[in-house]
């Protein structure tokens, strides 16, 4: 069993893309689990078909710690089971606790099967709160992937990502497999990102072109790979689900400095000198 988590600043699609790559996997026949760490809880909206999955913490106030799986484990497209860990009421408690409850709540309950063949972490934006770094921190996750784009903000961030799990690698054992890049249509984007994954010593496994199909799945809640898989789009995403799935290229990254960094997008247009 894989255990991945896939990171990414918040708004880049990282979500849309996890669904998607998702549905490509089991579309190949993998079975898959997949544990939303974001207290939007909206990790498997398109894998349920907009369903409102009620989420672990939400569950957990409810009934109490006797909870049954079957209350926070739900069933998608092509069997992919999907949990929502959710987070604190508004304004009270650290959101990343949601993370380590569900986790540990997944493992009470036999969650983690052995038929499994992927579980997928789908963690909030960065990891500088500890609770959204645990799938990192305790090893729970041994493959990173992190999505970004040929945007600034984007690639500030998945330079931290890159810190944090320069931090965990030894104790967590954990390791970058790679950056999913998100396209958003930026001059030069595949090479600065490929650039940017280069010098972390790692890949851009994959550059997944921006598509108005994608909003269009999403307006029938569903991933582009049960929209319309003949279409170019859900063809993008199954190359990306065969390439995370034969991948051999996992690193210990070396992030850049702030300075190598900006110049490295100066390198290629994005900041003015």
């Amino acid at each position: 069993m894989r255990q991945v988590a896939i990171y990414g600043k918040g708004g880049i699609g990282k979500s849309t893309t996890t669904q998607n790559l998702n549905a490509g996997l089991a579309a190949m026949g993998k079975k898959i689990m997949i544990v939303g760490c974001d207290p939007k809880a909206d990790s498997t909206r398109l894998i349920l078909g907009g369903l409102a999955q009620q989420t672990v913490l939400d569950t957990l106030r409810e009934e109490g710690d006797d909870v049954e799986l079957d209350l926070v484990l739900k069933a998608g497209f092509s069997g992919i089971r999907c949990v929502e860990s959710g987070g604190p009421e508004p304004g009270v408690g650290c959101a990343g606790r949601g993370i380590i409850t569900s986790i540990n709540l997944l493992e009470r309950l036999g969650a983690y099967e052995e038929d499994l063949d992927y579980v997928f972490y789908d963690v909030l934006g960065d990891v500088v709160c500890g609770g959204f770094a645990m799938p990192i921190r305790e090893g729970k996750a041994k493959e990173i992937y992190i999505v970004a784009s040929g945007e600034m903000m984007a690639l500030y961030a998945a330079n931290n990502i890159a810190k944090g799990i320069t931090k965990y690698a030894n104790t967590g054992g954990v390791r970058l497999g790679g950056i999913i890049c998100n396209s958003r249509k930026v001059d030069g984007e595949a090479e600065l990102v490929e650039a940017f994954a280069k010098e972390l010593g790692s890949q851009m496994i994959h550059f997944v072109p921006r598509d108005n199909m994608v909003q269009r799945a999403e307006i029938h809640k569903q991933t582009v790979i049960e929209f319309d898989p003949e279409s170019t789009q859900a063809g993008e995403y199954r190359s990306l689900a065969n390439k995370i799935d034969g991948n051999e290229m996992f690193v210990i990254p070396k992030p850049l400095s702030q300075e190598r960094l900006e110049s490295l997008l100066m390198e290629h247009g994005l900041m003015d000198i």
